[in-house]
């Protein structure tokens, strides 16, 4: 399956290449948010609360209401896990909280899967160089995501790896690094990062995994994506 992603700055939808550079921007999020009405599912992620300098709580909140969103960026509690749940979620993306130097916080995922239930949780492991990054994708931990991924699977329904080497550069996924993480894990996976043609979407159903799709998307490339079965085990301003 293909899941689209809407990545909020600023109250617009922005695609940023490896987390920090911006390369393309849109005021128009109505137009975006019918243009992927039809989708099964889409990832939404308000960058500002991820980095802590903000958030577009409402328009998140907006959205939501008329999608099939997953929803992600600054959540570090149960409380904000379950607000954003009832605000018309689907399921709930936990990132950097999720993680401490020496190792993945446990306790903080045991409470999550209990109050909230793993079917509803997605643990997003983000990667840098082959370890996991944290904080706006700003600060590297000494672990690899396979490792991560090992140590929450009890927690969680869902992961979310993306590859932030390959973000936003439209120059395909690290397969490899793909079939690595797939064997990590028997939960429901999806993938970000590079995702560029059709044939990878194919390649990444045929592995049993979503792909998440938003650079692709956005400047045209994938303008008519196919559409799979759910897979189980300075920038332009676009307006």
């Amino acid at each position: 399956m293909l899941i689209p992603s809407i990545d909020l700055q600023r109250g617009r939808i922005v695609q940023l290449i490896q987390g920090d550079r911006l390369a393309i921007e849109s005021a128009d999020v109505d137009g975006w948010v019918h243009r992927f009405r039809a989708y099964r599912a889409v990832q939404l992620i308000d960058l500002d609360a991820a980095k802590s300098e903000a958030d577009n709580a409402a328009l998140v909140q907006s959205i939501a209401a008329r999608l099939p969103c997953r929803v992600g960026g600054g959540i570090r509690s149960v409380e904000r896990a379950r607000t954003v749940l009832r605000d018309g979620a689907r399921k709930a993306i936990l990132g950097s909280r999720l993680f401490r130097p020496a190792g993945p916080d446990l306790g903080f995922a045991a409470e999550l899967a209990d109050q909230i239930g793993p079917e509803r949780l997605v643990a997003a492991v983000d990667a840098r160089n082959g370890c996991i990054a944290v904080n706006g994708w700003r600060t590297l931990l000494p672990y690899t995501p396979e490792e991560a991924i090992r140590t929450l699977e009890p927690f969680f329904g869902e992961f979310l790896f993306t590859n932030i080497d390959r973000e936003g550069l439209m120059q395909g996924i690290d397969r490899p690094s793909v079939h690595r993480i797939r064997a990590a894990t028997t939960r429901t996976l999806s993938v970000a990062g590079g995702v560029t043609t059709e044939e990878e979407i194919e390649w990444l159903h045929q592995q049993g995994i979503d792909a998440v799709v938003g650079m692709a998307l956005y400047a045209g490339v994938l303008a008519t994506p196919p559409q799979f079965p759910p897979s189980n085990p300075g920038g332009e301003d676009i307006r």
